[in-house]
């Protein structure tokens, strides 16, 4: 893979490219259900497992159009498919610094669906199961307090490494995808030209 090649893009800035005659392209890495609980006005949902999947076709669409802003929920996702859609020889990515967080943060508009949680919240709420689980499930068998370690070291260092696998499966289950996502349906509207 290639270095990183994008420039971040701040909430101020990006609401003022949004408001002249070329806007960007907002690709929004998220998961469909948390792109379905709020997201920029104008952005388009292609998930982070799908960004990997098809990182050449996205890659060959989005080639030689405006640039591309990537949003997730708070940069790090975005970033990862920056990675991967640089990889792929696309140029002119832009990350927004703070993601959707950051945008909200700043006033700046958000359109809301159902409330869904987060994927960060998601991934707390499982990890701090599973580590309650080992610590609890001790006191009837001894020893399984180091499955609650094994689960912090696995948090710190994944961390350390910038990737979250929990997020990656927890993005695969039932409630944070959506019977209305189609990658070609978000890929005709995401290349589409600007009104």
């Amino acid at each position: 893979m290639t270095s990183t090649q994008h420039s971040p893009i701040d909430p101020a800035e990006l609401r003022e490219r949004l408001g002249t005659e070329h806007p960007p392209r907002l690709l929004d890495v998220r998961t469909p259900a948390e792109f379905a609980a709020a997201h920029i006005p104008g952005s388009h949902n292609v998930p982070l497992d799908d960004v990997r999947a098809h990182r050449t076709r996205l890659a060959g669409e989005l080639a030689g159009g405006p640039p591309t802003v990537l949003i997730c929920r708070s940069g790090q996702r975005a970033g990862q498919a920056e990675r991967e859609l640089a990889g792929a020889g696309l140029t002119g990515l832009r990350v927004l610094t703070g993601g959707l967080a950051g945008w909200e943060s700043a006033g700046a508009p958000v359109s809301r669906g159902h409330n869904r949680w987060d994927m960060d919240r998601q991934v707390r709420f499982a990890a701090g199961c599973l580590v309650l689980l080992g610590v609890l499930g001790s006191l009837v068998v001894p020893g399984l307090q180091w499955f609650a370690g094994l689960i912090g070291f696995a948090l710190a260092f994944t961390a350390l490494l910038g990737i979250c696998p929990m997020a990656l499966m927890l993005g695969r289950m039932p409630w944070n995808r959506s019977a209305d996502y189609d990658l070609d349906t978000a890929l005709r509207g995401l290349t589409a030209p600007a009104h």
